[in-house]
């Protein structure tokens, strides 16, 4: 696809700042769970909360104002706009079989593209978390909801784990990144997490699944499929564990680990 990101690419940067807006439509403060839209309706005829209005004509509040009325929600973690592990039935399932039963205290854990912490705030119930993304900017993100002694964030060059030591880690992870990605990058990736990997390590990814209508009408998702990522992976040296192509409407997921 002709709008697919490169690595140097701010589609994410953009987005969050798009999220990071200091004043949202009122629609929207109720979508991210701040209160209710008669309570919303309510605070805003008493006085205590202002508000602007668009060129459309649109309420816009700021987001200080409903944080200091009604606090900080769920909502407001970036990443959830695409669905809650803890409630959006897909993602939700995901968490249930393949995060969860991989959450070991004793063990180590390497995020790729931690985004606003929506699957971090798993993973730090592990011993200890890398989490690695290009953008360092990202991590202020993180940082708004995961505050754990036990997680390490590290910016990255595109493909490799700086600092991460090597043989090091039991479970790798990365949601909603490799759908973006081309074969050369996930290629990259591929060889450079073996070095971080410990020979039994489960690696999930999340990958864009070309052979679903959603992924082909996204011209942001990367042209993969499960067929040629379990040529990738098999090219690369790794076997597949489990494959999930039916519970994402627009992507697959696959668990794989070092070939024995």
């Amino acid at each position: 696809p002709d709008l697919m990101p490169t690595l140097d690419d701010e589609l994410h940067l953009n987005m969050l700042r798009e999220f990071r807006t200091p004043e949202i439509a009122v629609w929207q403060a109720e979508r991210r769970g701040f209160a209710s839209w008669a309570e919303l309706e309510r605070v805003i005829k008493a006085g205590d909360l202002q508000f602007t209005k668009s060129e459309k004509g649109t309420r816009l509040v700021k987001i200080t104002d409903l944080e200091r009325i009604f606090g900080k929600p769920r909502g407001e973690m970036y990443g959830l706009q695409w669905g809650d592990p803890e409630s959006t039935p897909p993602v939700a399932f995901v968490k249930s079989r393949y995060v969860m039963p991989y959450i070991n205290p004793d063990h180590t854990a390497l995020e790729i593209g931690p985004g606003g912490g929506r699957w971090t705030q798993y993973l730090v119930k592990m011993k200890h978390v890398y989490a690695v993304d290009y953008h360092d900017a990202m991590f202020d993100e993180v940082r708004r909801w995961v505050n754990s002694s036990n997680l390490t964030l590290i910016k990255n060059n595109g493909t490799d784990f700086p600092g991460v030591p090597d043989a090091s880690i039991d479970f790798l992870f990365s949601f909603d990144v490799f759908v973006h990605l081309d074969a050369d990058i996930i290629a990259a990736y591929l060889a450079n997490m073996k070095r971080v990997l410990k020979p039994d390590a489960i690696v999930l990814l999340h990958y864009a699944d070309q052979t679903k209508i959603m992924a082909r009408e996204n011209r942001a998702f990367a042209d993969m499929t499960p067929e040629r990522m379990r040529g990738m992976l098999h090219g690369a040296g790794y076997e597949v564990v489990q494959e999930d192509t039916t519970t994402m409407w627009h992507s697959s997921v696959v668990l794989f680990r070092l070939s024995r």
